[in-house]
C-alpha cells in the first residue's frame, strides 16, 4: 500500500476524487527549473473543486505553465492534473515561513465561475 501524508483540510475533492496536494507538488518540486510549489483546491461549477498549481521558478530558469502540465499528463490520472498553473516571484508565507494555502486559495478562487 501507499500512503500519502498530507493535511485533510488541503485535501481536493474534484469529481467525487480524492485529490491529495502533497503528490501533485512532489512531482512539480522534482521537474527541473522548480523551486517550489503550492496546489491548492478552488471552486470549479462543474467539478465541486479542482487543483491550482502555484509555482516558483529557481533563478534563471524559464518555466513554460503549459509544458508543465503536459508533464503532469504524463505521470499523474487526468483528475488530479491542476486545471491551471502560473508562475510566480514568491508564495505568501507566514511568521514561521509556512505557505499561506489558505491566502492562495481565496486569491484563486474566482478563477472558474
Amino acid at each position: 500500500y501507499i500512503t500519502i501524508v498530507g493535511r485533510s483540510k488541503d485535501l481536493i475533492i474534484s469529481g467525487g476524487y480524492n485529490v491529495y496536494p502533497a503528490e501533485i507538488e512532489g512531482y512539480l518540486n522534482d521537474m527541473p527549473g522548480v523551486a517550489e510549489s503550492a496546489v491548492v483546491g478552488v471552486p470549479h461549477p462543474d467539478f465541486g473543486e479542482v487543483g491550482v498549481a502555484i509555482v516558483i521558478a529557481k533563478p534563471g530558469a524559464a518555466l513554460d505553465a503549459d509544458a508543465m502540465v503536459a508533464e503532469l499528463k504524463a505521470r499523474l490520472a487526468n483528475f488530479k492534473i491542476p486545471k491551471r498553473c502560473f508562475v510566480v516571484a514568491e508564495l505568501p508565507r507566514n511568521a514561521m515561513g509556512k505557505v499561506q494555502k489558505a491566502l492562495l486559495r481565496e486569491q484563486h478562487k474566482g478563477l472558474f465561475g
